[in-house]
């Protein structure tokens, strides 16, 4: 979309290789704001008393204004959507050679479906746990899937909440525990 992501985070770049690997990796360079410590965020005004920075999105235009600002908590995942939108109002030609496919893809299915992300510490948890109780699942990725993307925000008032379950046809928003052992039979 003729856009550069940038990824700026107030940890020491071992931790941010770490952060990286246990992703997979990622497409986009990914920057130290350690030392001296929080710089850029405190200029960007995300800084906080802490000493780490807010989850925030800045979307800059050629010019180098600041256009869109996203401020929102560390555990949740943005609105991808909400973004390309925002680019093309920046932009109306940046959509014009993207490669994103407006096709309805099949979503994978089971009796429990348990929909995530990656990096999402509420996902891992529950990764663990399922797998502890030696629960069978199926895994969708949000960010690889746009259907599963949106059923998640039909559920969830319209937010992206990661995990997000279907049970057998029952839905469970977040890493609800008690709600989890109750809907899959699982004593403590």
């Amino acid at each position: 979309m003729n856009t550069q992501v940038l990824g700026i985070s107030v940890d020491h770049i071992p931790c941010l290789e770490a952060w990286q690997e246990s992703l997979g990796g990622i497409t986009y360079p990914l920057m130290s704001d350690f030392w001296p410590h929080g710089r850029v965020s405190k200029l960007y005004d995300v800084f906080l008393d802490e000493g780490k920075s807010e989850r925030a999105i800045f979307l800059i235009d050629k010019e180098g204004i600041i256009r869109y600002i996203d401020i929102h908590d560390i555990d949740d995942q943005p609105d991808n959507q909400v973004l390309f939108d925002q680019i093309k109002l920046i932009d109306p030609d940046s959509g014009k050679e993207s490669n994103q496919s407006e096709v309805e893809e099949d979503l994978p299915e089971g009796d429990v479906v348990m929909y995530c992300t990656s990096w999402c510490p509420d996902c891992k948890k529950a990764r663990v746990w399922l797998k502890e109780n030696l629960i069978e699942f199926v895994e969708v990725d949000v960010n690889q899937y746009p259907k599963a993307a949106k059923l998640v925000r039909s559920w969830a008032n319209g937010n992206l909440v990661t995990p997000t379950f279907n049970i057998r046809g029952h839905i469970i928003v977040d890493y609800n525990l008690p709600e989890l052992r109750k809907v899959l039979n699982v004593t403590e």
